[in-house]
C-alpha cells in the first residue's frame, strides 16, 4: 500500500529526539563548566577561550545546521559573565 498524497514520513524518531536531547545536555554540562571557570577565578583568559572553542566545535560537530544558536545561547552567556566578573566572583 502506498501513503497517500502529501503523506510526510515523521521527522525524526523517538531515537533520533533523545539523541538530541542527550546532545543538549551534554552542551548544557560543558557550558555551566565554563560559566564555572570564568566565575571561579583561577584560569588565563586563554585557557577559557580554549575550552569555549572547543564546545563551539562540539556544538557544530552535534548540530551543524544551527550554529548560529551556539552565539545566541553560550557565547552571549560566556561575554556576559566575563564582563561582569573579570577577576571570578572574587570570594573572600
Amino acid at each position: 500500500m502506498r501513503p497517500a498524497a502529501g503523506y510526510a514520513a515523521p521527522v525524526a524518531t523517538d531515537s533520533r529526539r533523545s539523541d538530541g536531547r542527550e546532545a543538549m545536555r551534554e552542551l548544557a554540562r560543558g557550558a555551566e563548566s565554563i560559566c564555572a571557570m570564568i566565575l571561579d577565578g583561577e584560569l588565563p583568559p586563554i585557557d577559557i577561550d580554549v575550552a569555549i572553542e572547543n564546545l563551539r566545535g562540539e556544538a557544530e560537530r552535534l548540530f551543524p545546521d544551527r550554529t548560529e544558536l551556539f552565539e545566541m545561547v553560550y557565547g552571549s552567556r560566556f561575554a556576559r559573565l566575563r564582563e561582569q566578573f573579570p577577576r571570578g566572583l572574587d570570594l573572600p
